[in-house]
């Protein structure tokens, strides 16, 4: 399996969505995530990552509340965005970044 920084590098855009099972927004944004992965199909590349499952990662990305999304471009974070968002959000957001 690929690690993290493997795959933030391999794809030239790259949003993970750190969340956790028992998180209510969390699950809210996943069929956000859905509808921007249908959007822009394989301009981007979407990694979901359980903070409980994987807690150093998140901690060494200050990952303090979920969800937190952070958006990485050739393998740099360029954005950061704490809570849910809506979609058209989101495609602004990715937009600017490609």
């Amino acid at each position: 399996m690929a690690t993290f920084n493997e795959i933030i590098k391999k794809h030239p855009l790259v949003l993970v969505d750190f969340s956790a099972t028992w998180c209510g927004p969390c699950q809210m944004l996943a069929p956000i995530l859905q509808d921007l992965k249908t959007h822009f199909g394989e301009e981007i590349s979407i990694v979901k990552i359980d903070v409980d499952k994987n807690n150093a990662l998140a901690s060494s990305y200050r990952v303090q509340g979920v969800p937190t999304m952070i958006l990485f471009k050739a393998g740099e974070q360029v954005w950061r965005q704490s809570g849910v968002l809506p979609l058209q959000d989101l495609v602004a957001t990715v937009t600017s970044f490609r």
